[in-house]
């Protein structure tokens, strides 16, 4: 059995002016350069930043030390987020995306299925607010990869309201369901 490392999980925003974050330590590597006096160790940290209300964001950062790096992650994790469709607590479609030799699917669920998912995309995908999908990776396992992958099937998603509307249509002609999930999305707003 797999030991949890001991910086992942979800952790506090660590900024005190403006909104609060959910800040999660995906991976921690520890990295070496070699120089003439001998190797220089320094920490590289992969972390997702969300509000669970549909922004999310991923970043990268090295530094000397574990605080600077996840400090430096985050604020690269800020500047990237970005908004994802939803439908309630799920996504709109199913869709895949590819991050080097990584493969993301990721598919709609019920209400009450919960996050059926391991690793970055779990992360990601529970910093996002999304708590209702299924998803499967394939190929690659390497978490910075698989991350970068659940981000690039974020920017595919798109609402059926816009579809519709690209095609001319109104979106209860395309799908007939919608206009009973955007109710149950603003009665469970109030």
């Amino acid at each position: 059995m797999k030991m949890m490392n001991r910086l992942s999980g979800k952790r506090e925003s660590r900024a005190t002016d403006g909104p609060q974050y959910d800040v999660r330590v995906v991976r921690t590597n520890k990295v070496f350069k070699t120089h003439k006096g001998g190797k220089t160790a320094s920490w590289s940290i992969l972390v997702v930043v969300g509000d669970n209300k549909g922004q999310v964001g991923v970043g990268l950062g090295k530094a000397r030390g574990i605080p600077d790096a996840i400090r430096k992650a985050e604020e690269a994790a800020r500047k990237a987020m970005f908004a994802v469709p939803m439908i309630g607590t799920t996504i709109p479609h199913e869709i895949v995306a590819v991050s080097g030799t990584a493969k993301v699917i990721l598919r709609p669920a019920a209400a009450g299925t919960g996050v059926k998912a391991g690793g970055a995309v779990r992360a990601c995908l529970e910093a996002c607010g999304i708590h209702d999908v299924l998803a499967k990776s394939l190929g690659s396992r390497n978490a910075i990869n698989m991350a970068y992958a659940t981000m690039e099937a974020f920017k595919g998603l798109t609402t059926p309201e816009s579809v519709a509307a690209s095609r001319g249509l109104e979106a209860k002609q395309l799908t007939p369901w919608i206009g009973k999930a955007r109710k149950e999305e603003a009665d469970a707003a109030y």
